[in-house]
Order: structure tokens, then sequence, then C-alpha cells
């Protein structure tokens, strides 16, 4: 699949992903307020793409207000940027690095979101790798798994995070199927993970949000793998919220539940999965499903985007340079860092 996020002829061009599956349109953006809207109704989301979509987002910035001689306009746009979605630290992170970047003008800045694109599709190939070899050796055979949310090619310019597990393992011919839960309120797993499964050919079956822990205690998947828009320094992650009902159903049934993200969305500056700042995104989305009510209107609702997950709750967490496994007691701090896993198409700008 091409990439879903991408710098194409001055704009950013990324997949709607609030039209999918139904229709498939590409926003071109040139103009800061029109990135920050994209984010902010998640038109572009997912950790690796939020970082990328940021660190363009600043090169937009320095074209319209050159970070030289007017900086203060620059500096409000770039904290907007910064600021549109709390949780993932991936977006701080790219529009900081595109900032530092920004000091040589906006064809700095334009470089280093290029390079981070890079290393972020080559990331994703080499989670692919290593988290299919941990799956194989957890599973021992076939694989049957489960995930939530969405974390393909829409969610990391290309391949995916936990997605580019699942997609190496059916490369390999060892996926039974792929299990993956509709994830309410905005239904990323029923409308995108579905649609990015067919696209490759993976066999899949949708469930229910509230199903996914009753087939895992009735033996139904051999493991659940998921992404993550923070890691904490004690384990914990932060990820779309149903993440951790997986998680305590995964541990009731004795199945392996495996976190597979970028070393850039380890956030030192988070100690404690306590410390994540959990977004709320309001009862609009919950009272109703695309824009169809299915409460009273004036309804009130609790709508937390994330969930944190403990890290006694998780086997392993995967990254594109390591394998911590948590079930054996390993932590962030006593694992090193490796080299990536090569990918046939890893890394490479094309423009």
């Amino acid at each position: 699949m091409a990439r879903t996020i991408d710098w194409v002829d001055d704009a950013v061009e990324l997949i709607d992903q609030t039209r999918l599956p139904q229709d498939e349109v590409v926003l071109r953006i040139t103009q800061v307020d029109d990135l920050i809207d994209a984010i902010s109704r998640l038109a572009v989301r997912g950790a690796p793409a939020l970082g990328v979509a940021g660190a363009f987002g600043v090169v937009l910035a320095a074209r319209a207000h050159a970070p030289a001689t007017d900086p203060d306009t620059f500096g409000v746009e770039v904290a907007r940027l910064r600021n549109a979605r709390p949780t993932a630290v991936n977006l701080a992170r790219g529009v900081d690095l595109a900032v530092t970047a920004a000091a040589d003008g906006p064809d700095g800045a334009l470089a280093a979101a290029r390079a981070l694109r890079d290393d972020e599709v080559a990331a994703s190939w080499s989670m692919s790798a290593y988290g299919a070899d941990l799956a194989e050796e957890l599973v021992g055979g076939a694989v049957r798994a489960m995930t939530v949310c969405n974390t393909g090619g829409l969610a990391a310019v290309e391949r995916g995070t936990a997605l580019g597990v699942i997609e190496e393992l059916h490369e390999r011919g060892r996926l039974v199927e792929a299990l993956p839960i509709e994830t309410r309120p905005l239904l990323q797993g029923g409308r995108l993970t579905t649609w990015e499964l067919g696209r490759i050919g993976a066999p899949h079956r949708l469930l229910v949000d509230s199903a996914g822990p009753f087939i895992l205690s009735r033996g139904g998947a051999d493991l659940v793998v998921a992404g993550a828009d923070r890691i904490a320094v004690d384990g914990a992650t932060a990820n779309k919220i149903g993440t951790f009902s997986l998680a305590l159903a995964a541990r009731y049934a004795g199945v392996p539940f495996v976190i597979v993200a970028p070393e850039s969305t380890v956030d030192p500056g988070t100690a404690t999965g306590d410390e994540i700042e959990i977004e709320d995104r309001g009862p609009a989305e919950v009272i109703s499903v695309r824009d169809t009510p299915i409460a009273l209107p004036g309804t009130d609702a609790l709508n937390p985007a994330f969930d944190v997950t403990p890290a006694d709750l998780i086997t392993a967490i995967v990254t594109d340079r390591r394998v911590i496994r948590l079930d054996r007691g390993e932590t962030l701090a006593s694992v090193p860092l490796g080299e990536r896993r090569a990918g046939d198409r890893a890394g490479g700008a094309v423009n």
C-alpha cells in the first residue's frame, strides 16, 4: 500500500481516515489550520503518522511565518500543532524535531520531516519482523491474533506497528486469522483495520468490543497485539480505549499480550502510566455513530480516547530495535537497543 501521509509538490497529502472505508479521499493540505483540523478530527491519526504530520506542519508554518523574521507567529503556530492531541508523544516530538531544523529555514525543516518519515517507515518494517518472530515463539504454531483500533499503514505511514506484525505473519503463512475489535466510539477497528486487512488479503473476522474478552476466555485467540501512543519508563502503555480490557482478559485466559510500538513512542519524561494525560473527546462521538444519533439529544457521556495498561499485564514490548520481555522481569532500562531489521521496502525517500 502506498504511503498514507507524505509531502508531495509543496503540500502534505494524506488519506482522510474519517471517510474510510466507503470513500478513499486524499487531502492536500497547504495551511497549518487545515492540518490541525485534520489531526483534531482524526483524518490523520496513529502515533507514528502524527509525528510525521507534526513535522510537516512545521514546514507549512515556517513557509508562512519565517522563524527568522516572524518568530512570534511561528511559535504560536508550532504550539498549536504540538498541542493538537496531548496523549501521543510522537506528535510533540515530530514538531520539536522540525522546529530545531527550522533554524536553517523551511528547507531545513522539510529535510528533517522527510528524514523522520523515512525513519518511521524503516521502524515499521523492523517491528513487523521482530514482532512476528516473537509471536511464533510465544504461540509455537500458526497464530490467531486479536487486535484493537488501527495500527497499520494508516497509523504509521507504511506497514504499521501491531497490524504490521499481523501482516508479516500473513506473508509468512503463519496467520490463521486476525480478530480486530471494532473499537468504539469511532470504529477504527471496524472501519480502518478491516479495510487494511482486506487490501492485504489477510483472513479476518470483526468482533464487537465487548466480545473480545469473552472470545479470549474461550480460547478463541492465541495472541493479542496492540499499539501504543506513549510508553512510560515503568513499561505502562497508553493506547486506544479498550486495550486495558483486552489485557485483563488476556491475563485471565493465559494468552500473551504484546505491545508493538517504535522507540520514538518511549517517553523518558513520563515515569509511570499514572502521569500520562488522557484525552477526553466529549460526548458527541459516544451518543452518535457517524452523525446518526443513538441516544437522546443532551445525553452526557464520558469519552476517554485512551486507556493505560500497566506493565504487569504486558507480556512483551516490541520496538524497532528490541524486544523487552516484561514477563521475564526485563525492563526498558535493562534491555539495550539493538539493530533494526530490514524489510524489502524499508526506508528510502522518494521525494
